[in-house]
């Protein structure tokens, strides 16, 4: 089958056709956002495509926190339970250690929930657990190794996409095409969305550590602040995942000062580690981000809806990526399905998306700005000693943050369930 892409995509080629489907929603994008939406609407007997462009769901240093509203949304769903079978750690508080003292910045314990704490769970087990949850329901598909390619575009409404895989090129038409391919997104790109983006102050290498028989046990997330050098520590059971946190643009200069001068700067941020610092013997060892936020003016366009990170993406303070995207997901679910159910979707439908989901996100993206630009920056500066803000250390203070960090602007709920 040919399909000439000139008439009904935003594209001018002619590609021939393995096969076309046919479905309510076709998700691009298996991460956490896209990976519950397709549950939400399966376990509601829509039909629903989930196109991976991956072979598997293992990637390095991804998101690996799922704060007390994804909790909560897990145990709505029933799910919570056997999520905590799966090996983890728990984050109860989020502390830093600078110039010999020790400061609580955010603690959970004062949440109202059965789970005040941040569950730390490699996103890759994550991820298995709600494909294999979905896989029960008839109305779930999923393809993996999908390259998505071109968008299908009838008298201005996106009626799905072409994509690469499976020995050719496949079509799949759907009533809804949800955008869930985060920060990266090939479907943002392709529909020609631009987002408005801000410049945090800091960059962040990864890299890992192993662990010792000698090292304390169900330590979860901390934060060291020397020197103008700043390191995050997480507790991944089987080894140490390190972020050491760099000014913007600065990574070059770090690079030709050699790897002996990181061994040497984690050293002293953390002395525990110097004993193992010497396993870091090469650049290819450490996972560069340059850190970044952003939103889009508008998510959706006639029969597009872009969620999670394709629509807004968040810098790595607090940890808080997966959990908006997985609230992105739920409200989708909740305002769509309906339409969905009837194969008749509204413009006003995903707007509405938006609306309940724009303030959050502005939010949330204010305070990573107040916390890179008043507690990042002042601990990466080399000019004076750092030291937590006041404010930050007042019990009462503290409840805003962990109330952002846990749960956002309000509490998301699942319906139509």
């Amino acid at each position: 089958m040919t399909v000439n892409s000139v008439q009904n995509s935003e594209s001018s080629q002619e590609h021939s056709i393995v096969d076309v489907q046919h479905t309510n929603c076709c998700i691009v994008g298996g991460g956490p956002a896209g990976a519950v939406l397709a549950l939400l609407l399966a376990r509601q007997n829509i039909p629903v495509i989930l196109l991976e462009l991956h072979k598997d769901f293992d990637r390095e240093f991804r998101g690996d926190t799922l704060h007390p509203s994804v909790m909560e949304i897990m145990e709505q769903l029933g799910l919570a339970a056997q999520l905590l079978e799966l090996p983890h750690t728990k984050m109860r508080q989020l502390t830093i250690q600078a110039a010999g003292n020790t400061a609580t910045l955010v603690d959970l314990a004062c949440l109202k929930t059965k789970y005040p704490y941040i569950t730390i769970l490699p996103q890759v087990k994550f991820l298995e657990f709600i494909i294999a949850e979905a896989q029960r329901y008839p109305s779930f598909q999923l393809v993996m190794g999908a390259k998505v390619q071109e968008t299908i575009v009838e008298n201005g409404v996106v009626c799905g996409i072409r994509y690469r895989g499976r020995g050719g090129w496949h079509e799949v038409r759907s009533t809804l095409t949800v955008g869930a391919d985060g920060r990266f997104s090939r479907l943002r790109q392709l529909v020609g969305f631009e987002p408005i983006k801000t410049s945090p102050p800091m960059d962040v290498l990864w890299f890992r550590l192993p662990r010792s028989p000698h090292d304390v046990k169900d330590f979860g997330v901390g934060g060291r602040a020397v020197g103008g050098h700043l390191l995050a520590i997480i507790d991944r059971l089987d080894y140490w995942q390190l972020g050491y946190i760099i000014l913007k643009g600065s990574y070059q200069k770090l690079r030709d000062s050699g790897i002996e001068a990181l061994q040497k700067s984690v050293a002293e941020l953390a002395p525990e580690f110097a004993d193992r610092v010497e396993q870091l013997k090469d650049w290819s060892q450490i996972s560069f981000l340059s850190v970044e936020s952003s939103r889009l003016p508008r998510w959706y366009r006639p029969g597009l809806l872009l969620i999670g990170d394709a629509a807004h993406v968040m810098s790595p303070v607090g940890g808080v990526g997966i959990n908006y995207a997985i609230q992105d997901a739920v409200v989708a679910a909740n305002v769509l399905s309906a339409s969905l159910k009837n194969n008749h979707l509204h413009l006003w439908d995903l707007a509405e998306v938006q609306r309940q989901r724009e303030l959050p996100t502005r939010i949330i993206q204010a305070f990573q700005s107040f916390v890179q630009e008043r507690i990042i920056k002042g601990a990466l500066d080399t000019n004076r000693p750092f030291t937590p803000p006041l404010l930050l250390q007042l019990p009462i203070l503290r409840n805003i943050p962990a109330r952002l960090i846990g749960f956002g602007l309000n509490r998301v709920q699942v319906r139509n369930q």
